[in-house]
């Protein structure tokens, strides 16, 4: 059987890499061959990159390169087209919602190759975000949805896709599933990782001290002046009413706009602040680790707001809405986007507030293998 699997950007080589792991160690009738689009292409990707996490290369690198969303993605098309017709495989995988994923459900859909989309039915209901655009689309022309929550399996329902199971599903008698997360078993795997390569903890001298983990990378916080310099004097304050030190790994987009945009006296206090630690982007590995030892995660990405449930530590979400609904409803994190009141007392809250919860709302772990013996049953 053979399946390939897309991805555009590093984030999504690593959420590729349980299914990859499965593959390999227990589903050996199923050939994967990996296709990178080359969207996001990370040359610091190095061969300790893929060492280091045990993740396979990619077999194929279509070498896109970054351009605006139509022209990006309709040369994801044209290519990924070739790839599918070269190789004929019985179905292709995608991941999330990157215009690589909408690229190869447009060019798999139209030459009738089945799509597996995984972390399908997420949705944040608001179709200005690029993303939700892609993952309903993709949705809908898809065979067989893995959904990482029960919410996003209800929003595949709510939007018509009916619930019984084929036993051979088509386009046009797709299969749903709440599977679990592909990330959380790659957490509980990669954690362990961590625990032996990271040294960033040490390095920043952060042993058994109380600090908090902050990320900021979205284009609408980035480049809006009032939201960038909102947010960095927020964090100015957190520091001064709590002493708690703040450790920021800056994208490279956020550094440029925080030189362009930030008020002078803001960049002045930023410099010479002993508390608020900015330090360049931080591996997989490091992230981990910083994720794991923190007190407080406050960020406006996706992956991070997950990640900080699966370590069972409380989220500041630093965006208007969020996919990921369980994690507001347990209560271990809140949404503030970049108001500096609701964060001020978000961040109050969590670091004197103990009590709180984390049940079971992303699977067991074993996410992966729920979807290759899926594919299997569906393909062989």
């Amino acid at each position: 059987m053979k399946i390939i699997t897309i991805v555009g950007a590093r984030p999504q080589i690593i959420k590729a890499a349980a299914f990859s792991r499965v593959v390999k160690n227990k589903f050996t009738q199923i050939e994967e061959i990996i296709v990178h689009t080359g969207q996001h292409y990370d040359d610091n990707m190095s061969q300790i990159f893929f060492k280091e996490l045990g993740i396979p290369r990619p077999h194929i690198n279509l070498k896109v390169g970054s351009s605006s969303h139509g022209v990006q993605t309709s040369i994801m098309i044209q290519k990924v087209e070739e790839v599918l017709l070269n190789h004929k495989p019985d179905a292709v995988i995608v991941y999330g919602d990157t215009n690589s994923t909408i690229a190869t459900a447009i060019a798999a859909s139209k030459i009738h190759i089945p799509i597996i989309h995984i972390e399908a039915g997420l949705r944040s209901f608001n179709k200005t975000m690029p993303e939700e655009v892609n993952r309903i689309l993709c949705d809908h022309v898809s065979t067989l949805l893995f959904s990482p929550t029960k919410s996003g399996y209800d929003n595949l329902r709510n939007e018509g896709f009916k619930v019984d199971i084929n036993k051979k599903a088509s386009l046009d008698n797709p299969n749903i599933y709440h599977c679990g997360d592909v990330m959380y078993d790659n957490s509980l795997y990669f954690s362990k990782i961590s625990d032996v390569q990271s040294n960033i903890i040490n390095e920043l001298s952060l042993t058994n001290k109380k600090f908090i983990l902050a990320t900021v990378h979205r284009n609408d916080n980035t480049d809006s002046p009032k939201k960038i310099n909102d947010l960095f004097n927020t964090f100015l304050e957190i520091i001064d009413k709590h002493q708690i030190k703040i450790i920021i790994p800056i994208h490279p987009r956020t550094a440029k706009m925080m030189n362009q945009l930030l008020d002078s006296s803001t960049q002045e206090k930023i410099k010479k602040s002993k508390l608020l630690k900015i330090i360049p982007p931080a591996g997989f590995l490091d992230m981990i680790a910083l994720e794991k030892n923190s007190d407080l995660i406050i960020t406006d990405s996706g992956g991070v707001q997950k990640e900080a449930y699966f370590f069972k530590k409380p989220c500041i979400i630093l965006r208007p809405q969020t996919e990921w609904l369980e994690i507001v409803e347990t209560k271990s994190a809140i949404i503030t986007d970049t108001d500096p009141k609701k964060i001020l007392n978000s961040t109050n809250y969590f670091l004197t507030n103990q009590k709180l919860n984390f049940p079971t709302v992303f699977g067991d772990g074993n996410a992966a293998s729920f979807i290759a013996q899926e594919i299997i049953s569906q393909f062989s």
